[in-house]
């Protein structure tokens, strides 16, 4: 009996390879409340945008039926969609917005790229710049002396007050220059000795690697400038200049009162005209998002992963 507990092979345990020994694997109660509360939140997301677009595809009978809103679209129709791009004032609402948010987007990045860069090597801008930027964060302007200052300056009545006070966000250069702080100095040291200057490093080296960072930064100025519509409320005069959120504003406010200063025919009842507005001011910027997905997840692995 001895020799035999002495030689009794020892228990196999069981590994599967594709799941972390140190991690336990979730009870059904567990994964069953998760997948319920992911549903929820996701019907929470989907549910307005549902709402939305089916009330501006929705016919008149309907809408009077349900009280102004509708689920689901029993005969859609296209007419909202067609009543609003009757007049010009969409389309040219439409092409101000994306000629403030390409234009704004691009100076946008030209000033935090390089002010991030430049902050992030201490051989060229000293403590005092990066003090100054954070100040901006704690203490706003303010509404009058804003309008003041774009009064001053003669801008007025033009597209360029819609831009310039937006090219540069306090928080999007914290983030740029915390990214370029991270890249290794050999390889700043090691283009300097072979004779490149602070744009061709900032070009060559400094950009390419930091691909994810810019599409996100991008894009958290790209969406600022497309739904920004205050400041053309408070700036601009002319209707042939107004941005689509100024103009989705004043559908959403005034109604019909706005359809009718615009020259728009309100076929359609009110909220199918409002929504069909809100759907073209969505789709656009909704465009973007697939580009920049694979940006995204490498932003967030390249966080992940030291040494």
């Amino acid at each position: 009996m001895a020799t035999t507990l002495f030689t009794r092979k020892p228990r196999e345990l069981s590994y599967n390879p594709k799941r972390p020994v140190w991690k336990e694997r979730p009870s059904p109660l567990y994964q069953t409340v998760k997948a319920v509360v992911l549903v929820l939140f996701s019907l929470s997301i989907l549910t307005p945008i549902l709402l939305v677009v089916s009330t501006s595809l929705a016919d008149t009978e309907q809408l009077v039926q349900a009280g102004g809103f509708v689920l689901w679209p029993e005969r859609p129709t296209l007419e909202a969609y067609a009543t609003i791009f009757k007049g010009p004032m969409v389309l040219q609402s439409l092409g101000v917005s994306m000629l403030i948010t390409g234009v704004g987007t691009i100076l946008a990045l030209f000033v935090t790229i390089t002010m991030a860069y430049a902050t992030s090597r201490s051989v060229l801008f000293g403590r005092p710049v990066v003090l100054a930027v954070l100040f901006t964060l704690l203490f706003a302007p303010g509404l009058i002396p804003s309008f003041l200052m774009i009064r001053q300056l003669g801008l007025l009545d033009s597209l360029w007050s819609l831009i310039l006070p937006g090219i540069f966000g306090a928080f999007n250069f914290v983030v740029m220059r915390s990214f370029f702080m991270n890249i290794p100095g050999e390889l700043i040291e090691s283009a300097r000795i072979d004779g490149a200057n602070d744009w061709q490093i900032l070009w060559r080296i400094v950009m390419p690697l930091s691909k994810a960072v810019i599409a996100v930064v991008g894009l958290f100025y790209a969406v600022g400038f497309w739904n920004s519509f205050f400041n053309a409320l408070l700036y601009i005069n002319d209707h042939s200049k107004w941005p689509i959120q100024l103009l989705l504003r004043n559908f959403v406010v005034q109604g019909s009162g706005a359809a009718d200063q615009l020259g728009i025919t309100t076929t359609p009842p009110p909220q199918s005209i409002q929504m069909a507005v809100v759907v073209v001011a969505l789709v656009p910027i909704l465009m973007v998002y697939p580009f920049l997905q694979k940006h995204f997840a490498k932003g967030v692995i390249t966080g992940a992963v030291k040494g």
